[in-house]
């Protein structure tokens, strides 16, 4: 049995689509450039040969809800981003969830906020997490982060991550988060999935 499990972070439509609610913000612009689609979908092949658990989470606006006014960010959310339900909500058609993944839902910026998942990784036996997703510099990282501050070793995956721009991602990768994960590329988790 595998200790590592692959979380996949905000893979939606909304996020990385080019008709998706942000994607005028430069996020599916970028997210093409990074190919972050394709290696995403790499490292969830290698993933699941290995018998390692995929969760994907994604970021949900309820019915009736807003986002919430406490930060810049949550206020950009909804009412019709990310709503509960809606196209853009969904995750991208080429990452679709398969047969044993864990999709979970969320109205906060870290997959540890207002899921279960904790729990689920510790009753599988996993100590290492890889991260995958977007945007780097928000939900990615807030994650990262978290699954630190839980006890995991975490693995952060620069080309199967994407952000708003290249600026943000170099920001995201290459501060503090490298003091927190690992910083790795599809090429070297997909070789290190394979042992």
């Amino acid at each position: 049995m595998t200790t590592t499990a692959v979380l996949v972070v905000d893979m939606q439509n909304d996020t990385v689509h080019a008709e998706g609610a942000f994607a005028e913000t430069g996020a599916a612009e970028h997210a093409a450039s990074q190919n972050v689609i394709g290696n995403v979908r790499r490292v969830l092949d290698a993933a699941r040969t290995a018998g390692a658990t995929v969760f994907h989470n994604r970021i949900v606006v309820y019915p009736g809800e807003v986002g919430g006014t406490n930060a810049p960010i949550f206020r950009m959310l909804g009412p019709e981003s990310f709503k509960l339900g809606s196209w853009g909500a969904q995750i991208v058609d080429e990452l679709a969830p398969v047969d044993g993944d864990v999709v979970l839902d969320r109205n906060r910026m870290s997959v540890f906020n207002g899921t279960g998942v904790d729990f689920m990784l510790r009753n599988l036996g996993v100590d290492h997490v890889v991260v995958v997703g977007a945007w780097t510099n928000m939900a990615v990282e807030h994650t990262v982060r978290d699954a630190a501050d839980h006890g995991y070793a975490v693995t952060i995956v620069s080309d199967a991550t994407s952000s708003l721009s290249a600026e943000w991602q170099h920001a995201a990768l290459n501060f503090a988060l490298q003091n927190i994960a690992t910083v790795t590329t599809t090429d070297e988790v997909v070789a290190d999935l394979a042992v």
